[in-house]
């Protein structure tokens, strides 16, 4: 049957259509395949963990897939790195998808059904200059105006729990059985402009995180109160929530088995 091998991967979202492999589009799954397949000179088809979206970054994506490849599990992350830099020595500025850790896992481990939990990070600069607006463009959501970060801070708390998140679901994702999940932990960090939300839960609906964000943002420019945070989950309506976020402030930072 081969072995199991967990990847741990990181990516530049901003140069692929998503993580999910589709035709005709560059996509991380589909770039890695590619590259794995013409590398070991057999078929690989990668279970990822989660299918971030258009711009979205990972720091701590994960994927599992099972074949008889003979290369050492503790030489594969060098091996693939190699590869996706086209083999040109000191070429990786130029590659932007890295394998940060290869190693054997049981046979009925998968990277996504053995999932516990993730967490996610949104990156976002207020009172921006025009500069770093060019800069940063791909990796930080910028607001022009000062947000007050107490009162994101004080929403952001609201969401932990268990919790119908029905309103932070965009449409045009799978269907879901349900749209309760649990919130282990949610809080607004950083100063002087810069500041991110961390996020972590069981599992995360279609935008849920860039809808959890819009809504904080509204609230941090004075457009909502914190408090009602609470009558927006309690609504279950997309229409309570606030804008969504776009993508390319979003990294997927951390998995959990």
């Amino acid at each position: 049957m081969g072995k199991n091998i967990l990847l741990t991967i990181a990516y530049d979202g901003s140069a692929f259509h998503g993580w999910q492999k589709q035709p005709d589009e560059f996509t991380v799954q589909g770039h890695l395949e590619r590259v794995m397949t013409g590398l070991f000179k057999r078929e690989i088809l990668l279970n990822g963990t989660s299918r971030t979206d258009a711009g979205v970054h990972a720091l701590d994506q994960k994927a599992s897939f099972v074949s008889d490849v003979n290369i050492p599990t503790d030489r594969l992350a060098r091996v693939i790195n190699n590869a996706l830099c086209g083999g040109e020595k000191g070429s990786f500025a130029k590659a932007p998808v890295r394998i940060l850790d290869a190693r054997e896992m049981p046979e009925d481990f998968h990277a996504r059904f053995s999932c516990k939990g993730k967490k996610y990070i949104y990156k976002i600069k207020d009172e921006s200059d025009e500069l770093s607006m060019v800069f940063d463009r791909n990796y930080v959501y910028h607001v022009r105006e000062r947000l007050d970060t107490e009162a994101m801070k004080t929403a952001a708390a609201l969401l932990k729990g268990t919790h119908d998140f029905k309103s932070f679901e965009a449409s045009g994702g799978n269907p879901r059985t349900t749209t309760v999940r649990t919130i282990f932990d949610a809080d607004i960090t950083g100063k002087d402009g810069e500041m991110e939300l961390h996020i972590s839960g069981d599992g995360f609906l279609y935008n849920m995180v860039r809808i959890i964000t819009g809504t904080l943002i509204e609230i941090g420019q004075g457009k909502r109160s914190p408090q009602e945070m609470e009558k927006i989950i309690a609504a279950a309506d997309r229409q309570a929530a606030g804008f969504t976020a776009p993508p390319y402030g979003l990294y997927l930072a951390e998995v959990y088995y």
